[in-house]
């Protein structure tokens, strides 16, 4: 993973001690709210419903043990003994107070970590696969060029105010485990004609109250033109984009308002003044950046070690954790270990300090020092042996961790909502915990196979609402919590908006809704037809008629 050399170590700290002084005007009262509201921003700290919160960044979802265990003592010692990770790769603190927020980050520049950018109209944390150079149907290690894209946009003094905030994602993946589609710009690794990596570059992504999914407006960009090309898109956004209406300030509005084509020939004809200039890409430096993504040292093992088989066949428990949680790895011998943070009744995304040092110990004694963040707010071990897996299940089953539900009903993507929002209309939590308990059920669950359920407290979808099978958006009807549904969205490599599918639901109603609608599917699919096939086969008629009848 990426190392800071002097000049990272050096900034990091300085803006710190920046920090330190504006929080210090705060608390004196020399400076007002609106006063040091852009300042707290550009560090990450947010005023919500209670309290401040603080977003860390974790720069395309990579960390060390090191780090995790620095995020644990930052949840222990400041905050009230948990962290939640986002959609975003990120984590949150809910409850930081003020005057403790420039100690957390001097503690988070010590593991060379920050909370730069993870909130105001900037480019936030870059998204990438968090299976990188691990799986193998990739292309290259997507981090490389996610890391050369942070650098890039790490306070670029042409785009620290953006019209609105800005979202990068990068895969190298037919499978797509980044939500490439729902952002502002997604970059595709892609083989060019002669060999070489290129990049197939999307633009105008989102959700919020205009979801849209990105189209493609250059595919097969040469490597070296990476950063050129971005540049040219931001720019034209920046120049064009709206600012005297934030619902109206993304770029997707801008791409949907302006035409693709025209977009497209804009963006063309920027690049064309910039494309062979300062911003073309050395292959030096490109070689540079990906030494610190170099594959671990890799030992020679067996494919199917007999030791694994008969812990499986021995042990039905760890061979259904392993069926559900565990990827197959590029490298013969080893596994890709998804650890949900979605046990039943639990908050999605949430970690205790506790459970955090448990997988930092388990990452730096069977991961090669590294564990990673979903942007399904969970984690993983991305270069486990197989012998070990056994051990490291158990480790995880002591810490509660053991949940063998990743892509399941269960696993579900859910906002802070009301409970620390002042943004929603209402709470997601609770809702994704009842959920969670009347499927609890593991054998049902399986029976039920992939079902994504995505939940926001409100219409800007962090929970990502509009890319779940079942989406569920908390709204207010008259002082009381209600929750929309839509269907069929899809967040992958054939990304899709869900179609709302009628009148909200009370709170009380809610959770047998999403009941009704998964034996509304259960009925109707085809063998083992996901409910999206499912749903995309017939339509929604016949999961509305049943809904409504019923309820």
């Amino acid at each position: 993973m990426y190392r800071y050399d002097t000049f990272d170590h050096t900034f990091v700290r300085e803006r710190v001690r920046q920090f330190r002084e504006q929080v210090q005007r705060r608390l004196s009262g020399e400076l007002s709210e609106d006063e040091f509201r852009p300042l707290r921003l550009t560090n990450g700290l947010y005023l919500q419903l209670h309290a401040y919160m603080l977003r860390v960044a974790i720069p395309y979802g990579t960390m060390s043990p090191t780090q995790l265990r620095a995020l644990a003592a930052i949840a222990r010692r400041y905050d009230r003994g948990y962290g939640h990770f986002t959609t975003r790769q990120n984590i949150q603190y809910n409850w930081p107070t003020l005057s403790d927020v420039p100690d957390i980050l001097e503690d988070l520049a010590a593991v060379e970590m920050h909370a730069i950018q993870t909130s105001g109209n900037a480019i936030r944390n870059v998204t990438a696969d968090p299976f990188a150079g691990a799986v193998a149907d990739e292309i290259d290690d997507s981090r490389i060029y996610a890391e050369i894209i942070r650098q890039w946009s790490t306070l670029h003094p042409e785009f620290s105010f953006l019209p609105r905030k800005f979202k990068i994602a990068v895969t190298a993946s037919p499978r797509d485990r980044t939500a490439l589609r729902f952002h502002d710009i997604g970059v595709a690794l892609t083989r060019l004609d002669d060999g070489d990596i290129g990049f197939d570059v999307m633009v105008g992504g989102g959700q919020g109250r205009t979801p849209m999914v990105a189209k493609t407006i250059r595919k097969g960009l040469p490597k070296q033109h990476l950063l050129s090309y971005l540049e040219a898109i931001l720019r034209v956004y920046n120049q064009l984009g709206r600012r005297d209406n934030a619902f109206k300030a993304r770029i997707k509005i801008l791409v949907h308002e302006t035409g693709i084509e025209k977009f497209t020939a804009l963006v063309e004809e920027e690049w064309a003044h910039i494309k062979d200039g300062a911003l073309t890409l050395p292959e030096a430096e490109i070689a540079r950046i990906k030494a610190f993504f170099a594959p671990p040292a890799y030992e020679s093992l067996e494919p199917l070690p007999l030791a694994y088989i008969e812990k499986r066949r021995a042990d039905t428990a760890f061979d259904r954790w392993v069926r559900q949680n565990v990827v197959a790895h590029k490298q013969a011998g080893y596994a890709i270990v998804n650890i949900s943070l979605k046990p039943d009744g639990g908050i999605p995304g949430d970690a205790t300090a506790e459970q955090m040092e448990v997988v930092a110990d388990l990452g730096e004694q069977f991961s090669y020092d590294e564990i990673r963040v979903t942007y399904e707010q969970n984690l993983v071990l991305p270069d486990v042996r197989l012998t070990d897996l056994y051990q490291v299940w158990e480790a995880l089953k002591a810490a509660a961790l053991e949940s063998p539900n990743v892509g399941l009903i269960s696993d579900i993507i859910s906002c802070p909502g009301l409970d620390y929002c002042n943004l929603a209309n209402a709470r997601s939590i609770p809702i994704a915990q009842r959920i969670s308990r009347r499927f609890a059920d593991l054998k049902r669950q399986h029976d039920i196979g992939e079902l994504k359920i995505k939940i926001s407290g409100c219409i800007n979808a962090c929970g990502h609402h509009h890319a779940g099978h079942i989406g569920i958006l908390g709204v207010d009807r008259k002082g009381e919590e209600y929750y929309q549904i839509t269907l069929g969205g899809s967040g992958d490599e054939n990304a899709s908006i869900g179609k709302i599918i009628g009148p909200a639901f009370s709170s009380a109603q809610v959770v047998d809704a999403v009941e009704t609608l998964v034996d509304t599917y259960l009925g109707l699919r085809d063998g083992d037809e996901r409910f999206l096939d499912t749903y995309r086969r017939v339509g929604e008629k016949p999961f509305k008629e049943r809904l409504y009848a019923t309820h």
